[in-house]
């Protein structure tokens, strides 16, 4: 595996995983009031820019983590839509 595609997985990991935190914090607390409704519209919409990014040029990393990090993004706005009150 060349360096350019192992520093792409990482990074993709670390980004995608980023949302974890937040979705225990909110599923523990059934809340989430202070989690932007537009904010979580846009990251989605723009992971899956990535996603589509990524399958139109073969670039593995990149469809793996924004297919990871899409649902996880749509767990959270399931989450803010539910939880939001």
């Amino acid at each position: 595996m060349q360096f350019g595609q192992s520093l792409g997985l990482i990074a993709g990991a670390l980004v995608a995983c980023s949302m974890i935190p937040q979705l225990i914090r909110i599923f523990r607390l059934k809340s989430a009031r202070e989690i932007s409704r537009l904010y979580t519209i846009l990251l989605l919409l723009g992971m899956l820019g990535w996603l589509g990014y990524g399958v139109y040029f073969g670039l593995v990393p990149v469809i793996i983590w924004n297919a990871v990090g899409a649902v996880l993004v749509s767990l959270l706005l399931c989450a803010k839509l539910k939880y939001e009150k």
